[in-house]
């Protein structure tokens, strides 16, 4: 966005497990970790060796006629490929085959075998190529909650939204742009559940979205090999600038029994927050039978309460 400050992520290397969670870590801010050994991954992903190494299991991708997609309008179809197919047309600037249009754009997170029920995992569902690639595991075992491919066309953009757990985005091909914000600018953001409703944050409506402007912009370019931390709750907006493939792991920062036992996707809000809302949004629905010079008045003191109740001064 024209005239914005854009805040570049600080950037580490060759970063161990033990100085990731005694220096970096508890910061709780995004970082990119360079130099850390993914293993053969880095060589063997190419189109035709994973092409060869998954076949033909299925996978259910997002089809799309522009690049950047819109959760709102859902300008994007729900398809079914195998996966050697999905990838090479992934890889095309211009098909042959296609769905919508010659110049169509595709985008896959992958999901367990019952995404109702099971999350995505590499070793259960890839095991051939989970096999080539070294997750680095700065976290403990019981913490780990999922590993998900990301692959997308050349010029895909994926809407600005947060996580409830922290991850690594691991980049193992071609290259990403990744646009960040704070959790403390989560009111200039527009949210729609977890989601940002300002769909293009280069070039924002900034008449439909005025404070959008407030929003502290940090970004940061994600090479081959590259390893993006991202701290729950951190609103993350991506563009794959080339066709690539990803791989986020996922992981609990918080005891399991804060976590939505339902939630496969690892965007549920805590269960706690979530029973939070429920009261609030019942709140305000009695708030509602007063007149309107009392439903602010006390709309105003249930802000002012919320504030001193839960504000912290502790984080960026």
């Amino acid at each position: 966005m024209e005239g914005q400050r854009v805040i570049p992520l600080a950037q580490y290397s060759g970063v161990t497990r033990e100085r990731f969670l005694q220096d970096i870590y508890p910061l709780r801010k995004p970082v990119v970790l360079k130099d850390i050994d993914l293993g053969p991954c880095m060589t063997k992903w190419t189109v035709d060796y994973l092409s060869q190494a998954s076949g033909n299991k299925e996978v259910k991708v997002h089809v799309s006629a522009v690049p950047q997609m819109d959760f709102l309008s859902k300008n994007f179809l729900y398809r079914t490929l195998p996966f050697d197919v999905f990838i090479r047309r992934a890889a095309e600037a211009k098909h042959t085959d296609y769905f919508i249009s010659e110049d169509e754009k595709y985008y896959l997170r992958t999901l367990g075998e019952d995404p109702r029920k099971e999350i995505a995992d590499l070793r259960k569902q890839f095991p051939l190529l989970a096999d080539d690639i070294q997750i680095p595991e700065y976290f403990e075992k019981e913490q780990f909650f999922s590993t998900v491919f990301r692959i997308s066309s050349a010029g895909m953009q994926l809407w600005t939204h947060y996580d409830v757990m922290d991850n690594f985005l691991i980049q193992v091909t071609g290259k990403k742009k990744v646009v960040l914000y704070s959790p403390r600018d989560a009111p200039y953001l527009y949210l729609s559940g977890t989601k940002s409703e300002v769909l293009d944050v280069d070039e924002p409506d900034l008449k439909k979205y005025p404070l959008f402007v407030k929003a502290r912009r940090y970004e940061c370019q994600l090479n081959a090999g590259d390893v993006l931390f991202i701290p729950a709750l951190w609103f993350h907006n991506v563009t794959s600038e080339e066709f690539g493939v990803g791989v986020n792991v996922f992981w609990k920062h918080l005891p399991s029994n804060c976590y939505d036992k339902t939630d496969t996707y690892g965007n549920k809000d805590l269960a706690a927050a979530s029973r939070a809302v429920q009261i609030l949004d019942r709140a305000l629905k009695t708030l509602e039978e007063l007149p309107e010079e009392y439903r602010d008045f006390y709309g105003r003191r249930m802000v002012l309460r919320i504030q001193e109740k839960t504000y912290s001064t502790n984080y960026e």
